[in-house]
């Protein structure tokens, strides 16, 4: 690190702390030359991936997009923002686990269906509506039973699961 009076690069750590919020080192440093202190700031560098759209196009990966789409989806629905923030920051720590420096845009989208699924379907379905752009009703009816299948299959399991605990529970 280069002392910003004179600097030189040789100096030593004196004090480190976390910062607030955690997400940095705080450094206090002394010039061994000048022997004047200062402060340094360490993080860790969070590089997300290009985005790679439908048309060939790159951009930069941009976290407010991905809250926006979130946010119309769970437009009037009883979803806080607190979930739609965890559920970007599920999205984008998928994202740098894959360790990709370029993600298709269906990767981003697809991984939103799927936290969508799991938070509130009425959002799950409107965004899907807009993401998979369904060209007519036939397409968008196609998705909606197989939302009600997986729903009656999850009933379905839940009540064998009840059934079974009642059952053991009169045993004992």
């Amino acid at each position: 690190m280069k002392c910003p009076f004179c600097h030189e690069t040789d100096n030593k750590v004196i004090d480190s702390r976390l910062s607030k919020d955690g997400n940095m080192v705080r450094r206090r440093r002394e010039c061994l030359k000048c022997v004047r202190r200062f402060t340094t700031y360490e993080r860790v560098e969070e590089s997300m991936p290009l985005v790679i759209k439908k048309d060939g196009r790159r951009e930069s990966y941009d976290r407010l997009k991905v809250v926006n789409g979130l946010k119309r989806a769970c437009e009037k629905r009883p979803v806080s923002i607190n979930t739609i923030e965890a559920t970007a920051d599920r999205i984008e720590r998928g994202l740098q686990e894959r360790g990709e420096k370029e993600i298709p845009s269906s990767v981003i989208g697809e991984a939103a269906m799927k936290e969508l699924h799991d938070i509130d379907q009425v959002a799950y379905v409107r965004f899907a509506s807009v993401y998979r752009s369904f060209k007519d009703i036939n397409e968008f009816m196609v998705e909606l039973e197989e939302l009600l299948k997986e729903r009656k299959g999850q009933s379905a399991r839940q009540a064998g699961q009840k059934q079974k605990k009642g059952q053991e529970t009169r045993s004992s």
